[in-house]
């Protein structure tokens, strides 16, 4: 579509092949309601799923048409035709789970975060590559329509040097349709505003400093924060700002991106979050600065669930294809995954964290290997 004299689009495409046989290890909300439901919309080539709930699994199988369900973890990564793992598991099964596919030769599409350590994250990168497999994290926020089409127009050059991005959300979360979310310790950051900490890195790259505030609403049910500010500087001046609270019981919820540049602004809305998880299609409008000054707006139709989920695995299928990367392999989530764990450690400290403190990390996992 033409917005402004710029060509975007929020169509995803598959890559030339995909019948890749994929095995689905867990069974819950996500993957019924999401990742399966993406799958069968492009044609996918679902052979065989797994939950240690037999009856999850029995249950998904029959109402996604999957023909196999595996007895155990070793009897589906064992299955000739299972060639892509799909993992959902929680962050702290995810790794041990990801290397015996790994080690049993598959191609993984992980579970976003991909660990709830860093240092498990680091060995995941490492232990994909020494397996020579590929290793994608699934962070399909990339693929929604508001981001997807922010990037197209980023790149084209239509808000020319950014200087300012927002992303303020403020809803009512129903956390109780995960309640091992609900008792972690940490929530907000490491299960949702790591999606937009990883669209901003995708727009903008990777800030310098992280500055970070973390509270509570009074009385509520959940462990973990569920308000954050999170202020991302980067070494040319642009300034980013998450802004979310997860108890707004008002009428007045709203879910909002903004990212302004010397030559436009871009602004929208996550549609997903408005009556999540039915929600709606993204809005996206661009001005130019110039005159006269008009918003133009992106005819998106695409929705971040189920529709974005096909995005991370026809990457991965890709690069399988073609040995490169997929765009969100393990190598650049480590990215993300540095922003996460350097807002909980600024909120924890009341301090800036810049991002340079995770480089030793880094050395001392390569030197010890």
């Amino acid at each position: 579509m033409d917005l402004a004299g710029f060509e975007v689009t929020d169509k995803i495409t598959l890559p030339p092949e995909s019948d890749y046989g994929i095995g689905v290890v867990g069974c819950g909300g996500i993957v019924n309601y999401a990742h399966l439901p993406a799958y069968k919309a492009s044609g996918l080539n679902v052979v065989a799923c797994y939950d240690r709930n037999s009856e999850a699994a029995e249950t998904t199988a029959r109402e996604h048409g999957i023909g196999r369900v595996a007895r155990s973890l070793e009897e589906l990564l064992t299955d000739d035709e299972v060639e892509i793992v799909d993992l959902a598991v929680t962050p702290w099964d995810q790794p041990a789970i990801a290397e015996q596919a790994m080690a049993a030769g598959k191609h993984v599409l992980c579970q976003k975060p991909l660990a709830d350590e860093y240092e498990k994250a680091l060995q995941l990168v490492s232990t994909a590559r020494e397996a020579g497999v590929k290793l994608a994290v699934n962070q399909q926020m990339r693929w929604d329509a508001g981001i997807r089409v922010s990037r197209q127009l980023i790149a084209q050059g239509a808000l020319g040097r950014a200087n300012d991005a927002r992303i303020q959300v403020s809803v009512r979360t129903p956390w109780h349709m995960w309640p091992w979310i609900a008792q972690s310790p940490r929530i907000e950051v490491m299960y949702h505003s790591i999606h937009y900490l990883d669209s901003i890195r995708y727009l903008f790259g990777d800030p310098e400093r992280l500055t970070a505030f973390h509270s509570r609403f009074p009385g509520q049910p959940e462990v973990g924060e569920t308000k954050t500010l999170t202020v991302l500087e980067y070494a040319d001046g642009l300034q980013v700002l998450v802004d979310v609270n997860h108890h707004n019981w008002s009428d007045d919820a709203y879910a909002l991106f903004r990212f302004l540049g010397a030559g436009g602004i871009v602004r929208g809305t996550i549609g997903l979050l408005y009556d999540y998880p039915t929600g709606r299609v993204d809005t996206l409008e661009y001005q130019p600065n110039a005159e006269p000054r008009e918003w133009h707006a992106a005819a998106l139709s695409t929705w971040w669930i189920p529709d974005a989920f096909i995005g991370p695995m026809a990457s991965l299928m890709e690069a399988i294809q073609t040995d490169g990367e997929p765009l969100t392999n393990g190598t650049d989530n480590l990215g993300t995954l540095r922003c996460v764990f350097a807002a909980y450690r600024s909120a924890a400290e009341g301090r800036t964290v810049a991002l340079a403190e995770f480089d030793e990390v880094t050395a001392s996992a390569g030197r010890a290997r």
